[in-house]
């Protein structure tokens, strides 16, 4: 996958200044439906990535944030799923937690990822089996074994609904735009964990699933299960991603709570 991975890593640099150029230049914004925002910059930056990558590998199949499903991409060994600008609303803002995110699925798992962050310069890589690096170096989730004081990336508001099993101790939390950054912090060690209970696209999850997996943290959704992709609705129920130490804690505190998978009783 090396060579997936060279190609993707050059991609999403040339777009993240692609992206930063529009920005500079004014953005338009427009509402999608169920009104999350769209600009002419994830446009402009999707059709770059469609153009450059699908070319380079015609064989493989498609899903992006920005391009109309095709279903042929379920028959495909190798899928690219992209997420041209993650994290819109930082990205409009001038916020610098926006990234490119992209992956490489086989058989419906992610075997090579970028989570590239342009206004931080910070490049995010994994190879399935080899590791994960932050621009080149190697990097690894923390050993945190204690709720208590652990770095979250979480809604403050979540976390103090009556839904837990327990109360949640002293955090120290944060909130970031981008899931697929959110997945990297934590793979580096920056974080402890992230949590999300709302349904997750697999465009937002899957790069930075396989880079905080490769750096030693656990990825799955809040009932335990792990994240699989290309599958019919491309989707997952939920996001839970942290140390060792904390996964079983955390997948405790959810016990109580109602998980549906999006794809169940789809063959």
């Amino acid at each position: 996958m090396t060579d997936d991975l060279k190609l993707m890593v050059e991609a999403a640099i040339e777009a993240g200044q692609i992206a930063r150029a529009r920005r500079r230049g004014g953005l338009e914004v427009q509402s999608k439906a169920g009104g999350s925002p769209v600009t002419d910059g994830d446009l402009a930056v999707n059709a770059f990535l469609t153009e450059r990558l699908r070319k380079a590998r015609p064989d493989y199949g498609w899903l992006s944030e920005e391009t109309a499903d095709d279903p042929a991409r379920l028959a495909r060994a190798r899928i690219f799923v992209v997420d041209p600008v993650d994290g819109t609303v930082a990205y409009i803002k001038g916020l610098p937690w926006w990234t490119v995110a992209l992956a490489v699925v086989e058989h419906g798992e992610p075997v090579a990822a970028v989570v590239h962050a342009p206004d931080l310069d910070e490049t995010y890589t994994a190879i399935r089996g080899k590791g994960a690096w932050l621009n080149g170096e190697a990097i690894t989730a923390s050993r945190t074994e204690r709720l208590a004081g652990a770095a979250i990336l979480a809604d403050p508001a979540l976390l103090a609904r009556p839904i837990w099993r327990h109360p949640w101790p002293e955090l120290r939390l944060e909130r970031r735009n981008s899931i697929a950054y959110r997945l990297a912090l934590v793979g580096a060690g920056v974080f402890d964990a992230a949590i999300s209970l709302g349904p997750k696209w697999d465009w937002d999850v899957v790069a930075g699933t396989l880079i905080a997996t490769e750096g030693g943290a656990f990825v799955s959704d809040h009932g335990g299960r792990p994240l699989h992709f290309n599958r019919p609705v491309p989707q997952q129920a939920s996001l839970i991603c942290a140390t060792p130490g904390l996964y079983p804690l955390i997948l405790g505190q959810c016990g109580p709570i109602a998980l549906t998978d999006p794809n169940d009783g789809i063959p």
